[in-house]
């Protein structure tokens, strides 16, 4: 494929409120498997992007968290990280609500568009539950409040138009290598983020009872069918026996006040209802291992 003068790759960002619709939209366009990322959550130079890859070029998708007014450090951490890639993407995909109410999410979102360069397609979601005519007032509704260089419909959920965004897409792409093997593919970021939501209420919870010998892996994140509910069953690795013991707490207290602190955030992250299971699981010494360290998802250099 690279050999293939016309072959084009770059890179494109999805921005937007939580629960617009992202993750969907960014399934429907890979159209394959997900893998799981191993490098640092929330560090955006150095993460492995979802790579979508056919005979016209290779698209590596900045999945962002949703852009909104952080309510704390590790908020305001992933919105600085998802607005600095704004400078670094060939693309960025706006993805909206099909209505004409433009919330301070969204006015937000256009206040930080103005400072960039970056040409922006407004990717209205959801037409499945819209008439054709309401799609031209949500148009008319959005279409002043940024110099758009396209406005495209879709559904995420249908895969409706998914064909008419990748060619799009592709139309605002350089000219360029291949920068992945054409069968990689990764996880959807919203499953680091949830890790590090569950790690940040540990350590808050346990003080200095437990140095920061512990990682947080995501076993299992699936939403099910009628979208109502997301199951996350997650494992809390500590160092030593006794760590296990003050993570679990009496009679399970500790365990069970970390995970309902970090499913209040991440059902505010997600935009909906979750079902979430911690466990407790000791790997002796897991920071001195290059192997677990990048199997949890940190870089080796991490303190």
């Amino acid at each position: 494929m690279e050999s293939n003068p016309n072959y084009k790759s770059g890179f494109v960002t999805l921005i937007g409120r939580p629960n617009v619709g992202k993750s969907t939209l960014m399934n429907q366009l890979i159209g394959q498997k997900i893998a799981i990322t191993s490098d640092k959550p929330q560090t955006t130079r150095n993460r492995i992007q979802t790579v979508y890859t056919d005979e016209r070029g290779q698209i590596i998708f900045l999945d962002t968290p949703g852009i909104h007014k952080a309510k704390n450090r590790l908020g305001e951490y992933m919105v600085n990280t998802a607005e600095r890639t704004f400078g670094e993407v060939d693309l960025i995909l706006w993805l909206v609500e099909p209505t004409t109410f433009m919330g301070a999410g969204e006015r937000h979102i256009a206040e930080v568009l103005e400072k960039v360069k970056t040409p922006v397609v407004l990717v209205i979601n959801k037409i499945d539950t819209v008439k054709k005519e309401e799609l031209l007032k949500v148009i008319e509704c959005y279409k002043d409040c940024h110099d758009f260089a396209e406005i495209i419909s879709v559904s995420a959920l249908k895969g409706d138009n998914k064909d008419e965004l990748t060619s799009l897409i592709y139309r605002y792409l350089p000219y360029g290598p291949m920068y992945y093997d054409e069968d990689t593919v990764t996880d959807q970021p919203e499953r680091q983020i949830v890790a590090e939501l569950i790690r940040e209420k540990s350590l808050k919870l346990l003080s200095d009872e437990i140095p920061h010998g512990i990682a947080v892996v995501i076993d299992r994140m699936k939403e099910r069918p009628n979208g109502n509910l997301i199951d996350i069953d997650a494992t809390i690795i500590c160092e030593r026996d006794s760590h296990k013991g003050i993570i679990i707490g009496k009679q399970g207290a500790m365990l069970k006040k970390i995970g309902m602190q970090a499913r209040v955030e991440i059902e505010d992250l997600l935009g909906v209802k979750t079902n979430l299971k911690l466990w407790v699981k000791v790997k002796k010494d897991w920071r001195d291992s290059d192997f677990l360290i990048k199997n949890f998802g940190y870089r080796e250099d991490e303190n």
